[in-house]
């Protein structure tokens, strides 16, 4: 199982704070059955320079190295960079992709989009050399009109969900509907801390398999991998 949304990076933005807390926080998802976890600390593009950010990314990374052991997820290191109106002229973008796919997270600004963000979204995703996956989508979706997703879609536009959207009483309807639709392609944690913002993965997941059967859930999460070019492992 892969968390595609995390913030166990410590110390970088709101998430882990310390090296120990993210293993704990490894730990947590390990138990869960992730084996490989997405690190996408937050990039807000007009507040800090490129450069600035990977440099404070890698010696995150390298504050993180010391606690990483067998028995822990494999660890990816991307980004959830914010979308600002021109984010498809920042120069650099593609440094911040999930590893060494053409994977990009973006975060969406919690309002109603225009067209010509839509339009900008679609753009990057069709002729920025990356392929766009939408962070936690289920948050959006009630600010957005009718068919929204559905355009994004057909441009090769990936959605990820948070376990939260499974999780809830009040969405798991919808997220079941959107999932038999194919409109969620990967599942992620968004984990901060191990509070009251702590790994919940595996609920979700079980949430999925009860009610679509365990060859779909399976066939879900390998997808998770096809798109990452690696091969499942725990959810074979």
């Amino acid at each position: 199982m892969i968390d595609f949304h995390s913030h166990i990076l410590p110390g970088i933005d709101d998430g882990s704070a310390r090296p120990e807390e993210s293993e704990a926080l490894l730990a947590s998802l390990a138990g869960q059955g992730v084996d490989v976890v997405a690190l996408t600390p937050h990039f807000y593009p007009q507040e800090k320079p490129l450069d600035a950010f990977l440099e404070a990314r890698n010696r995150a990374f390298e504050s993180l190295k010391p606690v990483l052991r067998e028995g822990l997820p494999e660890v990816i290191l991307g980004a959830e960079v914010y979308y600002y109106q021109g984010i498809s002229r920042m120069e650099g973008l593609n440094q911040l992709r999930l590893g060494d796919t053409k994977l990009l997270m973006l975060e969406m600004p919690m309002r109603k989009w225009s067209e010509s963000m839509i339009k900008e979204v679609i753009d990057i995703s069709c002729h920025g050399n990356m392929r766009l996956m939408l962070a936690h989508i289920n948050r959006y979706l009630p600010l957005q009109d009718r068919g929204c997703v559905e355009k994004l879609l057909e441009y090769g536009v990936l959605m990820q969900v948070n376990a939260e959207f499974f999780n809830n009483r009040d969405t798991v309807r919808t997220a079941l509907k959107m999932l038999k639709k194919e409109q969620i392609h990967v599942l992620g944690s968004d984990c901060h801390n191990m509070e009251d913002r702590c790994p919940r993965l595996g609920e979700a997941v079980e949430v999925i398999r009860k009610k679509m059967g365990d060859a779909y859930t399976d066939s879900f999460l390998h997808a998770g991998y096809r798109l990452l070019d690696l091969k499942a492992r725990r959810t074979e």
